[in-house]
Order: C-alpha cells, then structure tokens, then sequence
C-alpha cells in the first residue's frame, strides 16, 4: 500500500500540549494588556505620520512674514459718552475691571465691586444719577435677560464671574446714550 500525500506525521515527545488556558485576568492585568496594546497602536501611528508628512517642508516661519501691525500704535480719540448716565456707567465698568468684581456685597474686603457697587463709588454720592444707572442697567439686563430679573444686585449675584455683568454695563452705557440719558 503506497503512502498517501497527505500523510499526518507521526507524534513525537517533543511536541507537547498547549498550556490550559489560565483563569479570568485580573484587573490590573487586562489594564496593563490594553496599555501595551496602546502603546504599540500609538508607535505604528506616530511612524505613519512621519512616512506621510516626510514631504512637507519644515523651515521655521517668520513672525514678522505672518502678523503684520503697524510699527507705532495709532491713536484714536475715545468717544466718550455724550450723556451723564452713560459716561457713569462707563466708569463703573473700568471700576469693576480695575478693583475686581465680587458677588453678594456692595464692596468685599479686598476692594471689588458688584455691578450696583460700582456705580455707587463712581456715581460720588448723586443718589438721583445713581437711580438713573441703575434703571437703565436694570432695563438693559431685561432686554437680555428676559422681565423675571428682580434687580440689578439679584443678577449680579447670580453670576459666578463678572464678565457678563461687565458686558451689561457697557450695554447699558450704550442704552443711556441712545436714550439721551
């Protein structure tokens, strides 16, 4: 009887059985797996970015060929405010930008100021401007804001940073110039 072609060899004592599979991996061993496992997808993707961008020419980008400004800053009038409402409000907001906005009080102990604070240090005691301010403030913080605002302290306090308390201010110091104010 001739011997088939497809003939399985016979088994030796060197070949041995697989290992039987070990138990379910542990966490710290299937997170140390998927780690191994991102650093090589990581390595074969950092190789094959530099295969595809070896082409592209590296020379250092001047500055002074992008951003182009004029060698001395032009100075331009400020227009200030043509009413007295508007100019107060204007005031209170470079107050609030130079001392710091605070929440809850008029004044904190480190010198902030709350949006009606503010206006009340630059308003130097004319309670009629004041009122004034804070009615257009109050208007404009509505336009915004919708008519459920109480006050002009309730929305300050209801921020956690006075950048959009700042930004009402210069609304409302626009408003009060539109208005005459």
């Amino acid at each position: 009887m001739a011997a088939s072609p497809h003939t399985v060899p016979a088994r030796t004592d060197q070949q041995t059985r697989p290992a039987p599979a070990p138990g379910p991996l542990s966490l710290d061993a299937r997170l140390a797996a998927a780690e191994a496992a991102m650093t090589v997808r990581l390595d074969e993707a950092a190789v094959a970015h530099e295969v595809r961008t070896a082409h592209i020419s590296t020379e250092p980008v001047d500055l002074a060929d992008v951003i182009t400004v004029p060698l001395t800053p032009t100075l331009q009038p400020q227009q200030l405010p043509a009413t007295p409402v508007a100019a107060l409000l204007q005031r209170a907001r470079a107050r609030m930008e130079a001392d710091g906005w605070c929440a809850g009080v008029l004044t904190d102990e480190s010198g902030a100021v709350c949006l009606l604070g503010a206006i009340r240090k630059e308003a130097g005691g004319d309670r009629s401007l004041e009122a004034d301010a804070a009615a257009v403030v109050l208007d404009a913080i509505r336009r915004r804001f919708g008519d459920h605002i109480e006050s002009v302290p309730a929305f300050n306090d209801a921020h956690d940073t006075g950048r959009i308390p700042l930004r009402m201010l210069d609304q409302a110091a626009s408003l009060a110039d539109a208005r005459g104010v």
